[in-house]
């Protein structure tokens, strides 16, 4: 009696070849294709090539290299936005503010990749900062809530404003328990480094939330 054992074996993906279909634009020089999974890489490709265009050599410079010019627009974005605020408290000011910052964001958050990944968390985190305080002006708590969180994700030390802006959008939206953690964690976070106006309104906040909690445990009589 002879035994036959089948062995399968799987193929090296170094040594197989796949042919996607993909799509060069002419005009544009940028690639597509049909296949939904292929739409970011291919994205994020087209994005590198076009700045590496843009460069004078067209390939790319340093790593520690930035382009002045759009450092200089992102702070002029950041400016314009904050004399919005300062100029009225209106909801149509706040709108302003909050469009200029955007245009900021987008600007930091396409810079090209050989540019300093710290440089874009430094003008996020005050950009996301800033624009927190204008959703709060146009009281848009959900979007407030969240830009101060990105703006602490990109700069979690040092940034007591946004853990201040989102602990009190939580507080708004009714969320005081949730508040109340991270006001905590923000406390716990900053040490004593932070000092000054901005951990004195945290400690503020905080107090605040715990004067409400324990107001609502009477009430529901525990």
């Amino acid at each position: 009696m002879t035994t036959t054992t089948t062995t399968t074996t799987t193929p090296d993906p170094l040594e197989t070849f796949t042919l996607l279909p993909l799509t060069l634009d002419p005009t544009s020089k940028s690639l597509s294709s049909p296949l939904q999974h292929l739409t970011t890489p291919l994205n994020n490709l087209t994005h590198l090539q076009r700045s590496l265009l843009s460069t004078p050599t067209q390939t790319p410079p340093p790593p520690s290299s930035t382009n002045p010019k759009r450092s200089a627009q992102i702070a002029k974005m950041r400016d314009q936005g904050n004399a919005s605020l300062r100029k009225s408290s209106s909801p149509s000011s706040a709108q302003e503010a909050i469009t200029l910052y955007t245009y900021g964001l987008e600007m930091a958050l396409t810079r090209p990749a050989w540019e300093p990944v710290q440089l874009v968390r430094e003008e996020c985190a005050l950009l996301y900062c800033n624009r927190a305080q204008a959703y709060m002006g146009a009281q848009m708590w959900p979007e407030a809530a969240a830009d101060a969180e990105c703006s602490v994700e990109c700069k979690r030390t040092g940034n007591g404003k946004a853990w201040w802006r989102r602990g009190k959008c939580l507080c708004e939206m009714g969320r005081w328990r949730e508040a109340r953690e991270w006001v905590e964690s923000g406390l716990e976070v900053e040490g004593e480094k932070e000092g000054g106006k901005e951990r004195e309104e945290l400690v503020g906040l905080g107090r605040e939330i715990g004067r409400f909690l324990e107001e609502e445990w009477r009430r529901e009589g525990r």
